[in-house]
């Protein structure tokens, strides 16, 4: 793309985004900011982080145990405060989000509910390349129940030569599998490619061939338009320190939908923040599971982990998803234009509508261009064995950072 080109681009459109101001930028030696390019893997900082940290620190130091009933800013009740704003970016309804634990964690709790082998249906079916998490929670759960997840456990992969998995092929082989198969788990942008699965139709593949379907949205939630209530979606869990910016080891979050929500029957793992709120304190309730997705709480969710993500949650609640997603889609596309001329090969889908943010580009020596491009100033990551994954965020990304990274990883290569 030429200079004249992106002076027109520019033109068209807000080269920088308004909000990048509300994040920081990482910054080189001598100060300069860094093309920070790896959303996709953890969030910036919202500057409005460290003053929601030091709140919940301050009413610590005031109030000591007190602070969980102060009238203003009860911590009691925070998780339960953000599942609106989370219910906004996922397309829930507020009860059926709940805040709670980390990822892979908040997966191990759902899978005690919905993956519930019964005589021949006892096959969970997934996407690859599978996420080593995903795979270990997945294949842990089979084992449990005494399976065998070399059999049970199928994941359907790219066809030989190509880098994603096409729809069509999921679909046949869940329709292949209808008899055997108790779960659908599958992954709303894949981790490695960058490949956004169209959640609606393949929840629907999932339902007619008689399985529960349930998604991770680690790379999806923040990133791409959800609408987990309409598509009918059983079960989905997300972590929140990509593309929402809660900060490392931030609290992960979870859907179930409203049908399930309500089934108090359904076996769980029982723990006292799952109750709800006016019993928590008996000592002689039962478990009796609180309504929605709250019923799959265990233990008490970390305040001071929920601080930074309740100042990113503003963010997205006054920019709104769909303003968002289309930001990101013009700024993906820019980069995906640049980047014509370069040689290296993007495994992503060139269709905005089967990817995010992310774009996956393999090379041979990934990992040593990857070096080459930290030494010129720009912030991606490495997966191996030769992708190099670059995101250029909506909220903080510039298109001259976009422009620039192209340039360089030209003269890298």
């Amino acid at each position: 793309m030429s200079d004249e080109d992106a002076r027109t681009r520019d033109v068209a459109g807000p080269p920088t985004p308004s909000t990048r101001d509300r994040f920081h930028i990482p910054t080189t030696d001598d100060g300069s900011p860094l093309i920070y390019l790896a959303g996709q893997s953890l969030g910036l900082q919202p500057r409005a982080a460290a003053e929601a940290i030091a709140t919940e620190l301050d009413a610590w130091a005031r109030l000591g145990v007190d602070a969980w009933f102060d009238p203003v800013r009860p911590w009691f009740t925070l998780d339960g405060s953000l599942r609106e704003a989370m219910g906004r970016i996922v397309g829930a309804r507020p009860a059926e989000v709940a805040l709670l634990n980390s990822l892979t964690v908040d997966i191990h709790l759902l899978l005690v509910s919905f993956f519930r082998p019964d005589g021949r249906r006892r096959r969970i079916l997934a996407d690859g390349p599978l996420f080593p998490s995903d795979r270990h929670a997945l294949t842990s759960h089979l084992a449990a129940r005494g399976l065998d997840p070399a059999t049970d456990l199928v994941v359907v992969g790219p066809r030989d030569g190509e880098a994603t998995v096409r729809t069509e092929d999921l679909e046949a082989t869940i329709a292949h599998h209808a008899d055997d198969l108790a779960l659908v788990f599958l992954s709303g942008v894949n981790f490695a490619t960058g490949q956004a699965h169209d959640i609606g139709r393949l929840t629907a593949a999932g339902h007619a061939a008689g399985a529960v379907v349930g998604w991770d949205l680690a790379h999806a939630a923040g990133n791409i338009e959800l609408a987990l209530h309409d598509w009918d979606v059983d079960f989905a869990a997300w972590c929140t320190y990509k593309y929402l910016n809660g900060g490392p080891g931030s609290v992960g979050a979870i859907f179930v939908h409203e049908r399930h929500a309500r089934d108090r029957s359904l076996p769980r793992f029982g723990g006292w923040w799952g109750l709800d709120a006016d019993v928590r304190f008996d000592p002689t309730a039962p478990f009796v599971p609180a309504e929605g997705a709250a019923g799959w709480a265990t233990s008490t969710t970390s305040i001071l982990a929920l601080a930074p993500l309740a100042a990113s949650l503003a963010i997205f609640d006054e920019v709104g998803m769909p303003a968002l997603r289309a930001r990101s889609v013009s700024l993906t596309g820019y980069l995906e234009a640049l980047l014509a001329d370069v040689p290296i090969e993007i495994v992503t889908p060139r269709d905005p509508a089967a990817r995010g943010a992310q774009l996956s580009l393999r090379h041979d020596d990934a990992e040593a261009v990857l070096g080459r491009l930290a030494a010129e100033g720009v912030v991606a990551d490495f997966r191996a064995p030769d992708l190099i994954r670059v995101a250029p965020i909506p909220l903080y990304t510039t298109d001259d950072e976009v422009r620039r990274f192209a340039a360089i990883l030209g003269d890298v290569l």
